[in-house]
Formats: C-alpha cells, structure tokens, sequence
C-alpha cells in the first residue's frame, strides 16, 4: 500500500537563491560529460563498458546536496536514482502523474530508445532491473513506475539479473526480446558476474541500457568530484572563471585517499567523509568521526574519495523530532523534473526512520 511508504508529512523549506545553484551546477555538468576533451581526460580511469559512447543519457538521475548557511553543497550525483514516486507523493499526495509529467516521463524513455534503436521501430517491452527487486525499500516505488509507463502502452517487468536471458546476441525474458533495461541495479560498470550477460548485450549493442556505464563514469563515479575542483584542468577545458568558481563554490573539497599521507590524514579524520568511489549512495560511506584505525588501514587507497565533511542541515516536527536532511533534484539530461528531501535520523540517509523519508520542498525568498 502506498500509505506504508516513506514519506514525511513536513516541508522543507528552500531559498530559490540555492535552487539557482543547484540548477546551474546540473546544467554545468551536462556541458562538461560532451565535451571531447573532458571525455579524453577522464578516459583512461574507466573501464572498457564506460567508454562505449552509445548516444543515450540516462533517465532520472539525482544531484543530491546538503544545505549549510552558504547554499547548497553536492554530495553525489547518482545516475539510477530512486525515489521519485515518492517524491512525487510527498509533494502532491497520491502520485497521479498530471499531464506534463506523463509528456516528460514518456519524451524520457521514447527519446533513449529513438537515440539507441537504429530500425527506429517503437518501444514495446522494458524491464526494471534491480538485484533482488522485491525485498527492495523502493520495491513499491518501482511497481508504481512500472504502473506508468504500462499506461503509456510499454510492456514493463521488474526483474532481477537472473531472471533474464542474456548474451551478445541480446537480452530476452522468458523467449521474448527485451529492448530497454531501465537500470536500478548498482553494478554500474556491470562488473558482477550477474550482470555479464547483460554486459555482453550492451556492448554489443543489442540492448538499450539507461542509465549506462558511459554516464556513470562521466558524471556519477565519485573520481569526478576531485577532477572537478582542480580549477587549472577545468580552466584548460575552457570553463570560464564563473563556472570554475560554481564547481569550486558547491563541491566541498574531494580527493583519493592516494593522496594523502597515511598519518597526517588519520590526525584529520573527524573532518572528512570516505566514499567508495563506485559505489550509490550510503552503502560503504564510513565517518571520519567513527572510523576505527583498522577499518580506515582497509580502506584502497585509489578506491577511496576523501570528501570534506559537510554536515547536513536539520528540521524539526510539531513535537520537537530532529531530522537531518538532504535533497535531490531529479534531473534528465540538463533538465530538472523536480526536487524533494529526504529525511532521516542516524548517520546516513535511510528510509527507516519514523516520521521521516521524503518530503516536498517549499520555495521561499530570500528576504
């Protein structure tokens, strides 16, 4: 039931001056991921599924930030972001798409599909892939998309990897051809032995795969956000000084943990993060504050993204409830399909604290 879903009934308040920001920086990072030369610089960090250019975008990304008292700060760009029937519930109640929303959910996939299908034939049968579907929190979530783009006349299936059929000759789900797999799984290079055979239709070109492993690396692999505050490489890609300053401005301080001196490093953990770099979200993320010496010795080294630690803003309900928060913007290509929060308490952004989850944003001025 939707009832049982995450979602708060507070409203986090925005000023339009941040969402500015966070708009500009979207835009921003779309110029960079087409630019020739930035694609060559990031190049030989990825691995051959990433360097596949296959003209599709990747549906419903998610920019997500913390609010401090200077605007917005990025803290990943996540390229399979979930949530957005939520969000769409905590905005509007019952998450009935209107009809600009329907127009955009449907451009989203028909435009992947058109850039990706040579015979230019219509879209006719889509999975939604995830490991372990049903036993996901965001398993409602995905039903209720599957909902939509079923009403858009597409045959949608949520699976996981090993209910399909897959090898370079294509991807099929019992004998019947699948042609787009949108992508909730979080192998993102498709590196798991249960991804091969999908990996294998991908690069052969026999499966349109949305989000895919050439946008990941482009903008979602957690590398980028060190390459992205060097402002003498994004300089020598042309970027003006305003967009230098944008990226210097909005992501907090991030580098490998390569290049760090071991020890002095441990002496500033309390101010930093340590991020994975390929892997969603929370999952992996260790707090400087609560790393053990033998957990951070563990940690590899180019693996590893050492982020300066932005604390994120909180907001309290009726009854005095603290709960920290973040928000996400959902984006395609450069455009924004709309923001909400996500309200937790604890460490890390989860969707099992009562009374928290997603919550619309309310736009305010400045003043």
């Amino acid at each position: 039931m939707m009832d049982s879903l995450p979602v708060s009934p507070l409203r986090v308040p925005l000023k339009k001056s941040d969402l500015v920001q966070m708009l500009e920086l979207l835009r921003l990072s779309w110029k960079l991921q087409a630019m020739p030369a930035y694609q060559q610089l990031i190049a030989a960090e990825l691995p051959a599924s990433a360097r596949m250019v296959t003209g599709t975008a990747g549906v419903m990304m998610g920019y997500d930030f913390h609010l401090t008292e200077d605007g917005p700060r990025l803290i990943e760009i996540n390229t399979n972001a979930g949530g957005s029937a939520l969000a769409l519930r905590a905005c509007h109640g019952e998450p009935t798409l209107t009809p600009s929303l329907k127009r955009r959910l449907g451009q989203m996939f028909e435009r992947e599909w058109s850039d990706f299908c040579e015979a230019r034939r219509p879209l006719q049968r889509l999975v939604i892939l995830d490991e372990n579907p049903q036993q996901q929190h965001l398993y409602p979530e995905m039903k209720r998309f599957a909902g939509w783009l079923e009403a858009a006349g597409i045959e949608v299936h949520i699976v996981d990897p090993v209910e399909l059929e897959a090898d370079a000759r294509g991807v099929s789900l019992a004998g019947k051809v699948v042609d787009l797999i949108y992508n909730r799984h979080c192998d993102f290079y498709l590196d798991d032995i249960s991804m091969a055979g999908i990996r294998s239709a991908y690069l052969a070109r026999k499966v349109c795969l949305t989000p895919n492993p050439f946008i990941y690396g482009q903008l979602g692999d957690k590398r980028r956000l060190k390459l992205w505050t060097q402002a003498e490489k994004m300089a020598g890609l042309g970027l003006s000084v305003v967009e230098i300053g944008l990226l210097q401005r909005l992501i907090p301080a991030s580098c490998l943990l390569a290049d760090f001196d071991p020890n002095e490093l441990w002496e500033l953990r309390k101010e930093k993060v340590f991020k994975p770099v390929a892997r969603y979200g929370s999952k992996g993320v260790l707090l400087g504050k609560t790393i053990s010496r033998k957990r951070f010795a563990e940690l590899e080294p180019f693996d590893t993204l050492v982020q300066q630690l932005v604390p994120p803003s909180q907001i309290s309900d009726p009854a005095g409830n603290a709960f920290k928060l973040d928000l996400r913007l959902y984006a395609w290509r450069n455009h924004a399909l709309g923001i909400a929060a996500r309200l937790y308490q604890g460490q890390v952004t989860n969707l099992n604290t009562v009374g928290g989850g997603f919550a619309a944003v309310v736009l305010e001025s400045n003043a």
